[in-house]
């Protein structure tokens, strides 16, 4: 499951949870994954990724979103790098801020593509 890969990817460079939703207690500092769509032809598949940053002040959510967009697309270190991951591209990013919750964040969306069946899969 590729939610799994990115998660696993992403909680092994950053000191702060990466999560699949936003638990009842939430940190200050977290990264809320979310898989927001997705296509497939034969093993071949497209994932888009809403991955949002948490922090306390609208400048460590910016923060925290820039180490994000780095971690994901670094060509040398990032996702790529993993066997079941093909490509990472950056769709959009910016200000996010929860305004229910008077949460700051930011949210960063990338397109995946990867093959189905690979070390997490």
């Amino acid at each position: 499951m590729i939610e799994v890969t990115v998660k696993d990817f992403l909680s092994s460079k950053v000191d702060i949870p990466v999560l699949l939703e936003v638990p009842k207690n939430p940190s200050q500092r977290m990264i809320i994954l979310e898989k927001t769509g997705g296509t497939r032809r034969n093993l071949i598949q497209s994932s888009i990724f809403a991955i949002q940053s948490y922090a306390p002040t609208k400048y460590e959510a910016a923060e925290i979103n820039e180490v994000v967009k780095r971690l994901m697309l670094d060509g040398n270190d990032g996702i790529v790098t993993l066997d079941n991951v093909i490509s990472v591209s950056l769709n959009s990013d910016y200000d996010f801020t929860d305004t229910s919750s008077k949460r700051y964040r930011y949210q960063a969306v990338f397109d995946i593509t990867h093959y189905e069946g690979g070390e997490n899969e």
